[in-house]
């Protein structure tokens, strides 16, 4: 069986990365909640009653990012440099990919993850008074797919 560098002797450690080059690291993560076509319209219009629901996931999914190693307990502090979030809303969805960077010893990829679910949660929180059905449930309504895009790492040549 793998050893995994976490765990030894049943404890939990964090991996020591100080060997690690310093490089240019980004990673991109995507993921997807499904909706009502109307509730999609809405965020479309501008009309949602809680107010600007993109805004308000794009802003908790930078502030996220940001947070990453208070929520993932194994996850090192790292300046991040760049936090890009886009968003695709469709006929009944709204897809929202997240691209961070840092110059740093470890990849981003857990903060992207983090960025993408944390906006499509809010995404969730501003619009789930529309996504009710009469019983008080969410039929319809389900955050999907979130994935790792892309991994990249860059040495860094002008120092």
């Amino acid at each position: 069986m793998q050893e995994f560098s976490h765990i030894k002797d049943d404890r939990a450690y964090m991996v020591d990365i100080s060997n690690k080059d310093t490089v240019v690291r980004y990673a991109t993560a995507s993921g997807k909640i499904k909706l009502h076509g109307e509730t999609a319209e809405k965020i479309r219009s501008g009309s949602v009653e809680k107010g600007n629901v993109l805004a308000t996931a794009r802003t908790a999914a930078i502030l996220a990012v940001k947070r990453t190693p208070d929520l993932i307990p194994m996850c090192h502090q790292i300046p991040i440099t760049s936090v890009d979030v886009e968003f695709e809303i469709g006929e009944g969805d709204v897809t929202a990919n997240v691209e961070v960077r840092s110059v740093g010893r470890t990849g981003v990829e857990m903060e992207a993850l983090t960025g993408v679910s944390v906006a499509l949660l809010t995404v969730w929180d501003m619009v789930k008074s529309a996504e009710k059905d009469n019983t008080g449930n969410y039929p319809s309504t389900a955050i999907e797919n979130i994935h790792v895009v892309r991994k990249v790492k860059e040495i860094i040549t002008n120092q």
